[in-house]
């Protein structure tokens, strides 16, 4: 991975799990989302909201089996913020397939580093093509868990020589 690429082994833990999230709705899971992005990157969280729900006009960040990926980059972000929602009960996320989202990841980039955003979410999406790591993180008990699922997830499919290693080669939507 090149210099000025995270991986997300180096940008995700326990911190950036939470679970039982109980918002009623999308705008409701996307304000919850911003506002803790928000104490983790020093950037106001109507700035977040509003970047994240400019994103979602464009067209639904639900990627189907009740899995989403809001995104966003900011201009002064300085950081990239990678974080892991699991809800108390799936809500509507405008999915493609009409499932309600459980399991949220968002990704909160700085501007400059759009192949940064690109690349973290292939690795998010291809930890999440095992079925098996999927459920296992419906049924986490702890944040230390759900991150330790997501980290071993992104491991092996980092092993797997399918995977997208240029973010230019990237499947389209992301």
């Amino acid at each position: 991975m090149p210099e000025n690429q995270m991986a997300i082994t180096e940008l995700f833990s326990a911190a950036e799990v939470i679970l039982d999230a109980a918002p009623a709705t999308k705008p409701a899971l996307l304000d919850r989302l911003a506002a803790e992005a928000a104490t983790r990157s020093g950037r106001p969280a109507p700035e977040i909201l509003d970047a994240l729900l400019a994103r979602e006009k464009i067209g639904s960040t639900a990627l189907g089996k009740g899995v989403a990926l809001p995104h966003t980059e900011l201009a002064e972000l300085a950081v990239p913020v990678v974080l892991f929602a699991r809800l108390q009960r799936a809500i509507d996320f405008d999915a493609r397939d009409d499932e309600p989202v459980d399991l949220v990841f968002l990704a909160l980039w700085p501007a400059s580093n759009r192949k940064g955003l690109l690349a973290a979410m292939a690795e998010i999406c291809g930890a999440l093509r095992d079925p098996q790591s999927v459920r296992r993180l419906r049924g986490a008990k702890t944040p230390a868990d759900a991150a330790q699922i997501v980290l071993q997830a992104v491991a092996r499919d980092g092993e797997d020589p399918d995977i997208v290693k240029d973010p230019d080669d990237a499947p389209p939507g992301l």
